[in-house]
């Protein structure tokens, strides 16, 4: 597997004064898609997204998304972004919502799949048996469910002629993962922005990546998005947890904090290093 480097990682926003408004607007240098989407007014939610997108050139002429639909505020926010960026002139990409049910999990909610109809997002359900996969003397898990998920997403993505899958991992499940694989698994490593895969014509993108879970959760609150989170009884997440209290401590919920760690990783100065 191979990912791609940022085209311009952590770079400051820079201001300048709007002659005709009057008023400052933040730019990103050299990029007319975040001026974009401060002259249009988005919600901050997404003007973070768009700096990801436009920093790993997640979104390209023509392509064909698969975005993973769970139900829950990360993939309904960014469902409600791809819509919207969808819109503007400049963009030519087709995207669809795959949600994924199976015995454990609730389908999709009435008010959720009445959203995608109002944004025309077009949506496919697939029926999973997950504990049917379960191999003799194993035990459920939360690890367990996640894979098989994924590897419907994957399946379906590849045998539809699907560019790239698009998952809702945040900030803070990126920063998790990386003190869970540092403390756990002695790895300095964690779920990369954009992920090519070598065997197959596909990528995986995150374009939530800069995005603190605050506020996600900030923007649904405010546009009444009526979520649902897995409540099933083989949940089994204590170390993903424990990496969030542990994170917690870390940043005490500092934003910025949070984005210096991440901005760490593409800081490595091996010459201090063992």
């Amino acid at each position: 597997m191979e990912g791609e480097g940022p085209r311009n990682p952590g770079k400051p926003l820079a201001y300048k004064t709007a002659a005709k408004r009057k008023r400052k607007i933040p730019l990103l240098a050299h990029s007319p898609i975040f001026l974009y989407t401060a002259l249009m007014a988005n919600p901050r939610l997404f003007g973070i997204i768009d700096k990801a997108v436009y920093d790993y050139g997640m979104i390209e002429k023509g392509d064909k998304l698969l975005v993973g639909a769970s139900g829950g505020k990360d993939s309904t926010a960014l469902i409600e972004y791809l819509a919207k960026r969808r819109q503007r002139k400049e963009e030519d990409f087709t995207f669809t919502a795959l949600h994924i049910q199976s015995e454990i999990t609730p389908p999709l909610p009435k008010a959720i799949s009445c959203l995608f109809e109002k944004w025309n997002v077009p949506l496919v359900n697939i029926y999973v048996n997950v504990l049917g996969r379960l191999k003799p003397g194993k035990k459920m898990n939360c690890f367990w469910c996640a894979t098989q998920r994924r590897t419907e997403l994957l399946d379906y993505a590849i045998k539809n002629g699907y560019t790239k899958l698009v998952l809702g991992h945040h900030l803070d499940d990126i920063l998790e993962t990386l003190l869970m694989n540092m403390l756990g698994k002695a790895a300095l490593c964690t779920m990369p922005p954009l992920l090519k895969y070598k065997k197959y014509p596909l990528a995986v993108i995150r374009p939530l990546y800069y995005a603190p879970v605050h506020l996600i959760s900030e923007h649904c609150a405010a546009n009444g998005y009526l979520t649902q989170t897995c409540t099933c009884t083989y949940q089994d997440n204590s170390t993903r947890k424990e990496a969030r209290r542990q994170l917690e401590l870390l940043t005490g919920g500092d934003d910025i904090k949070k984005r210096h760690i991440l901005q760490s990783l593409k800081n490595i100065q091996t010459e201090y290093l063992p």
